[in-house]
């Protein structure tokens, strides 16, 4: 993987994807701060720079891992995915950990009272998420969409209510900073997913199913963040122009 110290590590990862663990590894934040170059990065974290160029070399060279090159699909194609995959796990993964976290704080929370905690802030999450998302899908992707039809047809682009897709784009980001810090809380109270010695089954899947819940969360956020958002903003300012 040709890189340099001066690009973004969220180009880093938008150009492959088996980067990020190599981030993750060292708590890196790749999705929401995404914009900071590899330099920065290093310096912040105390990271040698030619290590983390090996690591980084090492690790785009490893077969079986997500190597997909999300930055060369058509936007309309990646909104859809984004709202099918990443869109339906959040739902469907809330469904499940909202009643098994109500379940462990039954049970251990007198003993355990950070469970308390996590679950108040992952009930934040759940209900901050589906507004999100439907935001996302009524008035972000159908304006992506129409970008991408008015570059494809040579229609001329009707102005949005929002004036700028720069606007909604802007809420958005917000929205994936709160979600950030709200999981660093997570993971801080959960002593990063690590169940105690008295530990039930059900306490043991629900911080699994935290930790796969924030992975999934990492990705989604990237997709936009890094990806979608910023092409959707370049394109509009290319038909308007």
């Amino acid at each position: 993987m040709e890189t340099t110290i001066e690009k973004n590590i969220g180009d880093l990862v938008a150009k492959d994807y088996r980067a990020a663990q190599v981030f993750k590894n060292h708590n890196i934040d790749f999705c929401c701060n995404g914009e900071r170059p590899l330099s920065q990065v290093c310096l912040e974290h105390e990271l040698d720079v030619q290590q983390l160029l090996n690591e980084l070399e090492e690790a785009t060279k490893e077969a079986g891992n997500d190597n997909t090159n999300y930055e060369n699909w058509p936007l309309d194609l990646l909104a859809d995915y984004i709202q099918k995959t990443h869109h339906k796990y959040v739902t469907r993964q809330s469904e499940i950990l909202l009643p098994y976290l109500e379940k462990i704080c039954q049970v251990h929370g007198e003993e355990h009272p950070e469970l308390l905690e996590i679950n108040t802030l992952f009930n934040q999450t759940a209900a901050a998420m589906a507004t999100h998302m439907k935001e996302e899908e009524s008035i972000l992707f159908p304006f992506i969409k129409q970008l991408v039809n008015s570059e494809e047809e040579g229609n001329v682009l009707i102005p949005p209510s929002f004036k700028t897709v720069e606007n909604p784009v802007a809420m958005m980001k917000d929205d994936h900073d709160a979600e950030g810090e709200r999981f660093r809380e997570i993971v801080r109270l959960s002593g990063n997913y690590t169940p105690p010695s008295d530990a039930c089954n059900t306490y043991k899947v629900t911080f699994g199913l935290l930790q796969e819940f924030e992975n999934d969360l990492h990705k989604h956020i990237h997709l936009e963040n890094n990806i979608l958002f910023p092409k959707a903003i370049k394109l509009e300012k290319v038909l308007l122009n």
